[in-house]
């Protein structure tokens, strides 16, 4: 039998969760822009101006980057760092972690179409769509290693 903790996840614990991985990601890029502005005005004090980033390339940063922070996270562990804070695990249908190929086609649907996530609030089983189109759960898990396998989530509230 299955401990509580396992039982999948609800939508207002994963909006956090989404919400702690947005702030993560903004706060890395926004690290680099200042990195890349403190290199640029050592090496050219005289000339510095601060560089002008577009809207396209700001949000192309963006998708990119979410998409290769959730692919990586999903891939090694099932936990971002919002996941972590609310106690979350994304896993397979069998409770395992999903691997690289599902974990980088979950990270584009996630970032391209994330409304998806609260088809969860419809559904029984609390599955967003790209939980049903890939076969994932979001579960509440506290314990800091994944197990190697910890069973299909409950449908128990």
């Amino acid at each position: 039998m299955r401990s509580p903790e396992h039982r999948p996840a609800g939508v207002v614990t994963r909006t956090i969760a989404a919400g702690i991985d947005v702030i993560v990601v903004v706060t890395a890029i926004g690290s680099l822009y200042v990195g890349w502005v403190l290199t640029r005005l050592l090496f050219a004090p005289q000339e510095f101006t601060f560089p002008d980033i577009g809207a396209l390339a700001t949000m192309t940063v963006f998708i990119m980057f979410s998409f290769v922070y959730l692919t990586t996270f999903w891939a090694v562990s099932g936990r971002t760092v919002g996941a972590v804070a609310m106690g979350l695990r994304v896993v397979s249908r069998r409770g395992q972690l999903l691997g690289w190929p599902r974990s980088a086609v979950r990270a584009w649907l996630y970032v391209l179409f994330g409304f998806g996530l609260y088809w969860a609030v419809l559904d029984r089983r609390r599955r967003s769509l790209q939980d049903i189109l890939l076969g994932t759960a979001v579960v509440y898990d506290w314990h800091a290693n994944p197990k190697p396998h910890l069973g299909p989530p409950t449908d128990r509230a």
